[in-house]
């Protein structure tokens, strides 16, 4: 009997590790595993590493699977001392602290010319700034590291065998999107930029080798359990190039992912740069660019309003489908973990134009979402004002379930609203990428999308949030 080849994607996200095992030929999901990652915000990485292993067990083992690939959160920084032992906890890309590192990366070089470099707006969750909140606040732990990691670059490492009392560094390895958001990488050369890196460190520091999309990282070590040795390893990359290689984003496309954080992104050729400081200048997982602005509030807007009106998702999009488009006048600012865009690591979430008449759950269901959203298209508009194409908009994420946020969504955009069928996109990405180790390519997993039918256009609602901004004096 012959044995189709399987190839696993694994997802090392914010809050947990997913391992999906699929059918290389079909991209059939056959099993899968998860598990959770603590809910703090500075994390020692072993959590990270032995997430992964259980997400395997839970996934039945890898013994079957002939490649595998890592997708992980963006940003998040794992230093690494002379001999690969994990210097301290590593402070993830939403954790808030390190603003005023932020701000003094932009003070000392210039917030235009981060953007001249690097393509990057520098915001508090760059793994540069990361690196100035470790010189700043342990200045030992900053003079023992002596290379610099992302999440999916060290658990690559790792499963190749490498780490603690084996630190070859000449086999750590990312990609050009994880590279691209680091601050320290430029989109123009396509080469870091070492001085960078400095200056924020306080000194030198290696930094992974950038492997091309479909390069192989090399083979799984002996002694993992639940992973035989000698499994292809592809390059990896960041989450949301994981997730645009899985949708075959092309250019004129864009994708809106609502989950712990907000995020839309689109495909182009080159790199941007936006000196309003809104949009990203990442890379992708195909050798283009992948322009991206995020907001660190989206899926758990819609969670704080289920807690303050005692219901669940479904209650939730069934009452907001209720209310009037502009929810009567009541405006959710939804900044409850400070935000990043707009630059308000402090702010809280604030409520708008609540009256006696107004006051009901209906609108304040209607309001969450609506708040949610507007931050989104927020972003979209940006993304435009740097000459990027959307033509189209994918809706990803835990939140894009919801009837009620797919609906409204089409009435602030002007563009088809496109779900694809529920799926674990990082992990597809990833998969597509342990392919390429195995044959050279990546596999040809077209996604199942709908359209969600347009509804009547509300301009009140973006009005609404504009104005409510500038109440408060949020450019």
């Amino acid at each position: 009997m012959v044995t189709r080849p399987l190839v696993a994607g694994i997802d090392s996200s914010t809050q947990s590790c997913k391992v999906k095992v699929f059918d290389l030929e079909t991209g059939a999901l056959l099993r899968a595993g998860s598990a959770p990652h603590p809910s703090e915000k500075i994390v020692d990485p072993e959590h990270w590493w032995q997430a992964l292993l259980l997400a395997v067990r839970r996934a039945g083992g890898l013994d079957d699977v002939s490649a595998l690939s890592v997708g992980g959160q963006q940003h998040t920084p794992v230093f690494l001392s002379a001999h690969g032992e994990v210097v301290r906890d590593s402070p993830l890309w939403n954790e808030t602290s390190s603003h005023p590192h932020m701000v003094a990366l932009n003070n000392e070089l210039g917030f235009s010319e981060w953007i001249r470099r690097t393509g990057l707006p520098i915001t508090l969750s760059d793994t540069v700034v990361k690196l100035r909140w470790l010189r700043d606040t342990d200045p030992a732990g900053a003079g023992r590291t002596a290379a610099v990691a992302v999440v999916h670059d060290w658990l690559t490492w790792r499963l190749m065998g490498f780490g603690a009392g084996r630190a070859d560094f000449d086999r750590l390895v990312t990609d050009r999107s994880e590279a691209s958001g680091t601050g320290y990488w430029s989109g123009e050369t396509e080469d870091y930029c070492p001085e960078l890196l400095e200056h924020a460190l306080g000194r030198a520091a290696l930094v992974p080798r950038v492997l091309g999309p479909k390069d192989r990282a090399g083979v799984t070590a002996e002694g993992i359990p639940g992973i035989p040795a000698g499994i292809a390893i592809g390059a990896g990359s960041g989450d949301n190039a994981a997730a645009a290689l899985a949708l075959e984003l092309a250019v004129g496309d864009a994708v809106m992912s609502l989950g712990t954080s907000g995020v839309v992104y689109s495909r182009s050729q080159s790199p941007v740069h936006d000196y309003s400081g809104v949009v990203c200048s990442y890379a992708d997982a195909t050798g283009g660019h992948l322009p991206l602005a995020a907001t660190l509030n989206a899926a758990r807007d819609l969670e704080a309003a289920i807690a303050i009106l005692g219901c669940d998702y479904g209650e939730l999009s069934r009452l907001a489908l209720t209310a009037p488009a502009g929810a009567g006048g009541v405006t959710l600012l939804p900044y409850f973990e400070g935000e990043r865009t707009p630059d308000l690591p402090a702010a809280k979430a604030s409520l708008h134009g609540l009256t006696l008449q107004n006051s009901s759950r209906a609108n304040l269901a209607r309001a969450a979402i609506e708040g949610m959203l507007a931050s989104q298209v927020v972003l979209v508009e940006a993304s435009r004002a740097c000459k990027v194409a959307i033509d189209r908009l994918f809706l990803i994420g835990g939140a894009a379930k919801s009837p009620a946020v797919q609906q409204v969504l089409t009435q602030i955009v002007d563009v088809p609203v496109l779900v694809p069928e529920p799926g674990e996109y990082v992990a597809i990405g990833a998969a597509k990428q342990a392919a390429a180790a195995l044959t050279g390519d990546f596999a040809d997993w077209s996604p199942s999308v709908r359209e969600v039918p347009p509804a009547t256009p509300a301009k009140v609602i973006m009005e609404q949030h504009w104005a409510a901004r500038e109440v408060l004096g949020y450019r």
